[in-house]
């Protein structure tokens, strides 16, 4: 019901309303079940959700909150509709909070002061869930005109003759019981025991004829198991046997005779019944014999006919699954032929869209113009180096004259140079 409190609110709660106030929910909810019998929901709610009769201890116990709360709102607003107020029935995709303040908003239009907060009802189950339908039953009631009628007490047995009688008729049967037990434990000393012969049983029937048989014993008190295991008892000992006399022969005899008299008249009267019976059944076969040869007759050429539709159809279907398997074959062809006429398709497109694309074009215009730009970068190069090995050359040159144009020392002079 609720999480485990502390020593000093238990002694609280003692004090309040005793250790046994925990649980109230249970018997609040045992009342409540029995209101709602009294309104009849077991024949329009139940039957109207198609749902099974609510628990005594449903709504004081958390099992399925999703389950519980659809249900106390359910039930909630079927009690709003008993008691004359308008609310539609709750659906399962619903807002729980707007469902929960319109169940509230309705018990505080009925004079119902609530001091509790409406997230206590979201669990569909609770003492505050119990309260709110306790209050609405209690309602509805009162809606209803329903009024409690004063019980009526059954009368008292006084004892007396009633009594009595039920005292004489079990002792009477003990009585019945203790005889027949003494009748079985004589029987027991015979050879076969436990076994009830024919003879003993004539003489038992003959004393029970002449003894009046008590009334008192048509209104026995014993139970129906106490009487079968009184019959798996005594069951083993009503075997009943005729002892075998050689001084029976004679009426054995006659019983043969008697036997073999009514034998033959009910022989003379079957086999009349089975005469006629075997001819009916002979005419009949007569008749279906012909019936058959005269629809075999009729139906050999629809037969024959049949058969060579038949013959018919098996060449036609073979001739299809030979057909079908060619032209599975074929498809696998169609397949690739039309892979290889996309591939062509692509590189058609390609070449189309290289072909009317004037990017290549540009590309090929720069390339020129950088070709150009470079060549005339290299002739400036080729110039320059140009200008530089002729002008090398001529200082080469000049250096050559000059030195050609210098007078010749002798030989120390020139050993100095």
């Amino acid at each position: 019901m609720s999480a485990r409190r502390g020593p000093a609110e238990e002694d609280s709660e003692e004090l309040d309303g005793g250790p046994g106030l925990a649980y109230m929910p249970f018997v609040v909810m045992d009342d409540l079940l029995d209101k709602l019998k009294l309104l009849s929901y077991d024949k329009e709610f139940v039957v109207e959700l198609r749902m099974k009769p609510l628990s005594r201890h449903y709504f004081a116990i958390a099992t399925n909150p999703g389950e519980q709360f659809y249900l106390f709102t359910s039930l909630s607003a079927w009690l709003i509709r008993k008691i004359g107020h308008q609310m539609e029935p709750p659906q399962e995709f619903d807002d729980p909070n707007s469902t929960v303040s319109s169940i509230l908003d309705h018990l505080r239009q009925l004079g119902m002061t609530v001091d509790f907060p409406p997230s206590k009802l979201k669990t569909g189950c609770g003492e505050h869930a119990i309260f709110v339908l306790d209050r609405l039953a209690d309602f509805a009631l009162k809606h209803t005109n329903f009024i409690w009628k004063k019980p009526i007490y059954p009368a008292e047995d006084t004892g007396g003759e009633d009594g009595d009688v039920e005292d004489e008729a079990e002792l009477t049967l003990d009585k019945v019981e203790e005889e027949m037990m003494a009748e079985f434990d004589d029987e027991e000393d015979e050879e076969e025991e436990n076994i009830l012969h024919m003879d003993d049983l004539k003489a038992l029937s003959m004393n029970k004829e002449t003894e009046a048989w008590p009334e008192e014993i048509l209104h026995s008190n014993t139970t129906w198991d106490e009487w079968r295991l009184e019959v798996e008892r005594v069951l083993p000992q009503l075997k009943v046997t005729v002892r075998a006399d050689n001084r029976d022969w004679r009426s054995r005899i006659e019983q043969m005779h008697e036997h073999r008299s009514k034998i033959n008249e009910t022989l003379n009267f079957t086999q009349k019944q089975l005469d006629n019976l075997h001819s009916e059944i002979t005419r009949s076969l007569e008749k279906i014999s012909s019936r058959e040869k005269y629809l075999n007759g009729q139906l050999e050429p629809l037969l024959l006919e049949y058969r060579n539709l038949q013959n018919v159809a098996s060449e036609t279907r073979e001739q299809y699954r030979q057909v079908s398997g060619k032209l599975v074959e074929k498809s696998h062809e169609l397949a690739q032929i039309s892979d290889e006429l996309d591939c062509v398709k692509h590189e058609m497109e390609e070449r189309g869209s290289s072909m009317t694309d004037g990017t290549p074009l540009v590309n090929i215009r720069k390339a020129l113009t950088r070709v150009k730009q470079e060549i005339t970068a290299m002739d400036v190069r080729i110039g320059v180096v140009e200008q530089k090995l002729l002008q090398a050359k001529l200082k080469d040159k000049s250096n050559l004259q000059r030195v050609l144009n210098e007078p010749v020392y002798n030989n120390m002079d020139m050993g100095l140079f």
